[in-house]
């Protein structure tokens, strides 16, 4: 168990008011003569070295370390000592050194003339900006609740291990209160003064993500490292669809420094979805207009829990649940571009990513089947929309990211409407897919992402377009993304870095009796709904439009917990369906 001050409590008490502490059990003395004798003969070696490690620590000066514990308002150089003293570490005594930046430890060497030739050697260290808990560790006797013999403090590392982080304990031990409780005091004041570090969090879980593991990941990965870097959290599992977003709209945000969503890419976009939307109606933006968002008041952090996760793979390189939580404790920030979704002059909604034609065809006819277990229901939609695959006759306009003058030309003007001119780029035809994109969709089936070409923040986003072509060719084209060959290569595929995209579907007919009209399989065959709505995959999410869709995309609009990756470390998932 590990001694853990409340937050509401001042560091300087925390020592002697904290209830949780890191303890061992107490091991029962074994018996019989050799054994005591060899007993006897260990507790004598201990003692000698615990009246070494019980040495009071040095400390440098009385204003080593100010009362705002922020390192770069001392004195000092962040190499400058503040305080010192012997602590056990392994089966060896340590002589240790604690500055502004990090700890540092290197053995006692025995006194003879050749003791010091390979002391910086075996000096080890541990960077502060690193560490992100510090706890009291005490042995207990079995079933004893509370006190218990000191043995030392206990450092807690994040490590990493390629795109892995991971915890790492590094155990100072040393048998004196006093040492211990003015190491303890030091080594939180400076820890608490790390910027973008949450100290309270609001989490969303989604039961049902995927193979409903969601809350069990959240209980037994990621709910201990809070509670280890003593940040306090409000768990709110959804009920259902919308269930976060309504919260979000009317919750005070103040109370909290972050939002965790621990769910799949649909529950991560209506979290995202929700705290942009709750920063427009904050800053009094009008929604039911062409307009120019405010950023999001709250970082995002990403447990991974669902069956593709493409932004969390995008910003974590990797689903792994520990990595994503470390992500968060440390205030690894990084800022995200995010479109905006608009129809006939009004907000549809905030995302990541939308596909249009057989990405948003797909999707429609797998909502349709929900009574169909996940992964059954994914291969059914995909086999079926192939097996139809038909293109969409469109009207596509787009503005190119080539410079801030227009970028400039894209902005609203006073009437509410885009500005027209020379910038945007029109062209009509037949396309079987329109994909656009604000972050690379990082994921295991796509480990280049499903748009290689842009970034996390880059302020642009990636349009890709595939032309009408035979079915036996598009295939091949969605092969490409498991593969490290260029999934663009081909014809009937065209790539553009944008800012803003604007479509509109001259299709007429009715998708949704594409199910009941399998015999019609010809490539020209209009799709639209019996409503007069289309069909749109916005990040996972079936969306159905009345008429044209505006796509503009916001730089930096998101901040979430992670870094800018280049690829997914993950091992390629091919479809066992083509």
């Amino acid at each position: 168990m590990f001694e853990s001050p409340r937050t509401s409590i001042n560091v300087l008490n925390a020592w002697s008011e904290s209830q949780e502490e890191l303890h061992e059990t107490q091991p029962v003395s074994p018996r019989g003569t050799r054994k005591r004798v060899k007993t006897k003969k260990k507790r004598r070696k201990q003692q000698r070295g615990e009246k070494r490690s019980v040495s009071a620590p040095q400390l440098c000066t009385d204003d080593a370390f100010p009362a705002n514990g922020d390192p770069k308002d001392t004195k000092y150089r962040p190499d400058e000592p503040i305080v010192r003293g012997i602590f056990q570490i392994g089966k060896k005594s340590h002589d240790v050194v604690l500055t502004a930046t990090r700890v540092t430890w290197t053995p006692i060497q025995p006194e003879s003339p050749t003791a010091d030739h390979d002391v910086m050697k075996q000096e080890e260290y541990v960077e502060l900006k690193d560490v992100f808990a510090v706890k009291v560790k005490r042995r207990r006797s079995a079933g004893q609740q509370k006190g218990g013999t000191l043995l030392g403090i206990t450092l807690f590392q994040c490590k990493r291990k390629g795109l892995k982080l991971k915890d790492h304990a590094i155990h100072l031990n040393n048998l004196s209160v006093d040492h211990c409780e003015i190491w303890f005091k030091t080594l939180k004041e400076i820890l608490n003064d790390f910027k973008n570090r949450p100290k309270s969090l609001k989490v969303f879980v989604n039961p049902t993500s995927h193979k409903k593991e969601a809350y069990q990941i959240y209980l037994n990965e990621v709910a201990p490292l809070f509670k280890l870097a003593d940040i306090q959290v409000d768990v709110t599992i959804t009920e259902r669809k919308g269930h976060a977003l309504s919260i979000l709209k009317d919750c005070s945000l103040e109370d909290y420094d972050s939002v965790v969503c621990v769910g799949g890419d649909g529950s991560v976009a209506e979290v995202a979805h929700g705290l942009l939307l709750r920063a427009q109606m904050d800053a009094g933006r009008d929604t039911d207009s062409i307009f120019t968002p405010v950023q999001a008041a709250l970082p995002l952090g990403i447990i991974p829990a669902g069956s593709t996760d493409v932004v969390a793979c995008s910003v974590h390189g990797k689903r792994h649940a520990v990595t994503a939580a470390m992500h968060i404790i440390m205030g690894h920030h990084q800022p995200v571009d995010m479109c905006s979704f608009s129809s006939m002059g009004r907000l549809v909604k905030f995302g990541f990513s939308a596909m249009f034609g057989f990405g948003g065809r797909m999707l429609a006819l797998a909502e349709r089947h929900r009574w169909m277990p996940p992964s059954q229901r994914r291969e059914f939609a995909l086999i079926k929309t192939l097996a139809n695959l038909k293109p969409e006759d469109c009207e596509l306009s787009f503005i190119t990211s080539r410079g801030t003058e227009e970028q400039t030309k894209a902005e609203p003007n006073g009437d509410g409407d885009i500005c027209v001119d020379d910038s945007w780029q029109t062209r009509q035809g037949l396309y079987l897919n329109v994909s656009i994109m604000a972050i690379p969709c990082l994921c295991s089936m796509a480990p280049r992402g499903l748009a290689p070409n842009t970034r996390l923040s880059n302020g642009s986003m990636a349009l890709i377009v595939v032309g009408n072509t035979s079915r036996s060719e598009f295939i091949k084209h969605l092969k490409r993304y498991s593969s490290t060959n260029n999934q663009f290569s081909f014809s009937f595929i065209e790539t553009h870095t944008v800012k803003a995209v604007r479509l509109r579907s001259r299709s007429q007919g009715s998708w949704a009796d594409d199910e009941e009209n399998e015999e019609c399989d010809s490539k020209t065959t209009p799709i639209i709904s019996s409503e007069g709505t289309h069909p749109w995959n916005i990040d996972g999410d079936l969306v159905e439009v009345p008429s044209e869709l505006l796509i503009r995309v916001h730089p930096q609009l998101l901040t979430l917990f992670g870094a800018d990756m280049e690829e997914a470390d993950e091992s390629p998932v091919k479809c066992s369906c083509i």
